[in-house]
């Protein structure tokens, strides 16, 4: 059975990187991109490899479309077509709204909605060309529906990444390419830890306690999500989001015991 294809954004470490690899395993060979992370994605692309899958490393500041188009082009003389591309690449910032800067704003849009955007339009594209009935699977975050302190232009990002999928899967459905969003909440980060220092971040634990299934997700366990959602098994559904956060906006109530520490 010939292996589909997939391109993934920001796999160089975290939730990228666990995509990637699940999608190696489920049968995918991997485009690996990275924007500031070489040594994270070429780390990606061996441990795709040693499951057996072709996998090649990309690189591209996706706030430009010039270099998007240039990874694409680049993607397209490695492999010949593409089944699956996972809008993944984001940049995490943080800021009161009152001491917001322009350079956050456009960094933090530039790259989580403006690079989705341009990333999903050049995949689409080439699908439409080629007549796979692909899918593409944004990441955004469940910032997009819950409200947190100094989040105002990330929340504003991953809530427009939530309406784009579903305005682009509405055009794109005719062509047989579904478009889902994933939406994870607090995630285990592995590149962020301190083996030196004591392990996983202290916050880890405080956060778990305050979530109903008592812990964060790990980054493999968004790339299961993908690997069900571009499965055939998932073929009826498109133009949604599907949140992967443990429940953590269900607690509404103060006395709600998941709202305590």
């Amino acid at each position: 059975m010939d292996r589909k294809i997939a391109l993934v954004t920001g796999a160089g470490r975290g939730i990228g990187k666990g995509i990637a690899i699940r999608l190696a395993g489920a049968g995918y060979d991997v485009g690996v991109h990275y924007g500031a992370s070489a040594d994270g994605a070429r780390d990606t692309a061996r441990q795709c490899r040693a499951l057996g899958a072709r996998a090649e490393v990309f690189q591209a500041d996706i706030r430009h479309v010039d270099e998007i188009h240039a990874m694409f082009g680049a993607f397209f003389q490695t492999f010949d077509h593409l089944d699956l591309m996972v809008n993944n690449a984001g940049v995490t910032r943080f800021q009161p709204f009152l001491e917001a800067t322009e350079e956050m704003f456009d960094t933090v849009i530039g790259t989580d909605l403006r690079g989705t955007y341009f990333c999903a339009q050049a995949a689409a594209r080439s699908m439409v060309e080629k007549g796979v009935k692909g899918v593409i699977i944004n990441i955004s975050s469940n910032h997009a529906q819950g409200c947190w302190p100094t989040a105002s232009f990330y929340a504003a990002a991953k809530a427009g990444v939530d309406k784009l999928g579903r305005n682009i899967a509405m055009e794109l459905a005719p062509y047989g390419i579904r478009v889902v969003t994933i939406a994870p909440g607090y995630t285990h980060i592995p590149e962020n830890d301190r083996p030196g220092a004591g392990g996983r971040p202290a916050w880890i634990d405080a956060i778990s306690r305050r979530i109903p299934i008592g812990r964060i997700a790990e980054p493999e366990e968004i790339g299961d999500a993908v690997v069900f959602l571009a499965s055939d098994g998932a073929g009826c559904i498109t133009g949604t989001t599907l949140s992967v956060d443990g429940g953590a906006l269900l607690p509404v109530v103060t006395e709600n015991r998941f709202g305590t520490n």
